[in-house]
């Protein structure tokens, strides 16, 4: 474990910090049994620096930090100091990562507690790259500003597209270097999540084979995200047929906006259906169903298009976890789980259509539907047209290029056009349902970039300025154009990285 540093500057003269931050925490996972987690707090660092506070996540969540100092916001937030009521921990769990099966554990991350807004939410508060853990398997358990800063602008474009989450509520440089391929500035993330509980915590229990255990974890993760089984009789397979429906949703929302998780390892797929972990994820520029931007990726495993089946490959592994429950004749679960597995295609299918024709602005159903929707998508591909800007064209809100005056793109507009007039719906309505759910702007890969480069210099503009315009993603108030564009064409492609 890393030595802890002489804080006494920080520590002597503060106030209980919940009396004037308004935290709330009411802290149920770390008082579960010994196998779900370790009780250990951050590591302190050695010169906190605040960068970014996310001051509408924390109007959300009741909390007020104007009353307090820098000095003492940086000391909080690199956990060199905890809010009164915290119980920290490190959470176990495993995952299939790349398909093979690891037992692991927060590496890098420390729980402290559980906040409960004045609305009586729940909200997990996590310290991300807060030092070593005995999960940390040989690494150094830290973070660098970089992934620290991308999290945070990733998670907050999500939210803003109005897709299920985890937020970043604020970025602390440690003012110490963390050893990559080089030296990089140190930093800490603070993530709130609904909970942290995933396929994979379900994973680790199941793989300790103690059916009390299990059967603790079920009734919790009810008890905290699914109430409404909470007396069923068959809670296994109501909370399995849940989580399904949650991440078809999920998905579905990050193909409609072309988001590329980029390392859908089933420790990254919460039961709550919320996104978490953003990697090496990026936005999609142009339409490509191979779409890969992990380096790590190396066989396009997490590929845009593969993402519908590899979430149904996870909610399998899922399954597994729960055969125990579901049945006490294990071949009659069996049977049960995979029935319930096996509809996962029917159910994603038709949200997508759903969801395509709304792209589309179209109303009602026509047996045509699904070509005309595909032969859009073959269109673009072929043609290496933008995702985002296609609809923004059909929609009158980007001007286009050349690319658009394809005879083949004028033919399918004509069809689309036809389509459109079967219902009589007039245009306004139509543009109204299209400009619900298609973004003028995502956070493009190059802008992303900017930002980061700028804030490894210490300059913070750009990425403030890249945060205010991703608010508005369907409406935005600013000068467009800039944000709209792509980034210019390379012979490189666009690489992401996972951080560790």
């Amino acid at each position: 474990m890393q030595k802890r540093g002489n804080f006494k500057q920080y520590l002597e003269p503060i106030k209980p910090v919940k009396n004037y931050i308004n935290w709330n925490f009411d802290n149920s996972y770390s008082k579960l049994p010994e196998a779900f987690k370790e009780i250990i707090k951050p590591v302190s660092v050695l010169n906190p620096e605040l960068v970014i506070l996310n001051e509408n996540l924390a109007k959300e969540l009741g909390l007020d930090f104007s009353k307090i100092e820098k000095n003492e916001l940086s000391a909080l937030f690199a956990g060199n100091i905890l809010p009164e009521g915290t119980s920290s921990i490190a959470q176990a769990y495993a995952g299939h990562q790349f398909g093979h099966f690891t037992m692991l554990g927060d590496g890098r991350a420390v729980l402290i507690g559980e906040h409960i807004t004045n609305k009586k939410k729940r909200y997990d508060i996590q310290f991300k790259g807060s030092g070593r853990t005995s999960f940390s398997r040989g690494g150094d358990g830290r973070a660098a500003l970089g992934p620290m800063l991308r999290e945070y602008i990733i998670s907050e474009a999500i939210n803003s597209l109005n897709i299920p989450t985890t937020r970043s509520l604020a970025v602390t440089k440690t003012g110490e270097k963390v050893v990559r391929e080089n030296l990089l500035e140190g930093a800490i993330l603070t993530r709130v999540a609904s909970s942290h509980i995933r396929v994979g915590t379900f994973q680790y229990i199941a793989a300790k084979q103690n059916i009390d255990e299990l059967k603790m974890l079920l009734d919790y993760t009810v008890d905290r995200h699914y109430p409404e089984i909470k007396s069923s009789k068959t809670k296994a397979v109501d909370l399995l047929n849940l989580v399904i429906e949650k991440q078809c949703q999920l998905i579905v929302n990050w193909m409609r906006v072309g988001f590329v998780h980029g390392v859908m390892n089933t420790d990254n797929m919460t039961i709550s259906g919320e996104t978490i972990d953003y990697g090496p994820c990026a936005f999609m520029d142009q339409y490509d169903p191979k779409t890969v931007f992990s380096s790590i990726d190396k066989f396009g495993r997490y590929a845009f298009s593969n993402q519908p089946a590899i979430a149904k490959w996870n909610l399998a592994r899922f399954a597994e976890c729960l055969i125990p429950l579901i049945d006490e004749d294990e071949e009659q679960a069996i049977k049960t789980a995979t029935k319930i597995i096996d509809n996962f295609q029917n159910i994603y299918e038709q949200k997508w259509l759903n969801m395509m024709k709304s792209k589309l602005g179209l109303v009602g159903d026509n047996k045509d539907d699904l070509k005309l929707i595909n032969s859009l998508l073959k269109w673009m591909e072929k043609n290496k047209a933008d995702y985002t800007n296609t609809f923004c064209f059909l929609m009158g809100i980007y001007d286009g290029d050349e690319i658009y005056k394809n005879k083949n793109f004028e033919d399918w507009l004509d069809a689309w056009k036809n389509r459109s007039s079967l219902n009589n719906s007039d245009k306004e309505k139509q543009f109204e349902l299209m400009k619900k759910v298609n973004p003028v702007i995502i956070p493009r890969n190059h802008k992303v970039e900017e930002a980061l480069s700028d804030a490894e210099k210490n300059n913070y503009k750009t990425l403030n300025i890249l945060l205010s315009v991703i608010q508005n993603p369907y409406d935005p108030k600013v000068d467009i154009l800039k944000f709209q564009t792509p980034a210019p064409a390379s012979k490189e492609k666009y690489q992401t990285f996972c951080g560790t």
